[in-house]
């Protein structure tokens, strides 16, 4: 696959096995991987409060995957602390802070398509598989 055909693969594939709803009082929710290989996760609650997460794949080490078929964790890591995590309109306050790991709860995580998607994020990350 050239990357176009990678990008719109991944976005789909992270789209179908997100499972927002391991998370209560989300309202919305927005995740992609840009052209410009930026992998980028947006939460909105139902009080307004958002969460952002951004990851430079140039920045991916590896994933690693907790749980079954059904149901688990995609673990997303970074070598050092370059996952952005920012958080908007948060009655506690407003924060920036960096990350080395984000965990994506994650629905119907096939082995073939885990493999698929770790050859992706290594793609983005490299430019080559």
């Amino acid at each position: 696959m050239n990357e176009q055909e990678w990008l719109q693969w991944s976005n789909k594939c992270l789209n179908e096995v997100y499972d927002p709803s391991s998370e209560t009082k989300l309202k919305s929710w927005e995740l992609t991987i840009s052209p410009e290989h930026f992998l980028r996760l947006r939460k909105t609650f139902q009080h307004g409060k958002q969460e952002y997460f951004s990851l430079h794949l140039h920045l991916f080490n590896d994933l690693d995957y907790f749980g079954n078929i059904s149901h688990g964790t995609l673990e997303l890591k970074a070598d050092k602390d370059d996952i952005i995590v920012q958080t908007y309109d948060d009655p506690k306050d407003n924060v920036d802070s960096m990350a080395t790991a984000l965990d994506l709860p994650v629905k119907n995580m096939e082995p073939e398509r885990l493999d698929s998607l770790r050859s992706a994020l290594l793609f983005f990350k490299t430019g080559e598989l």
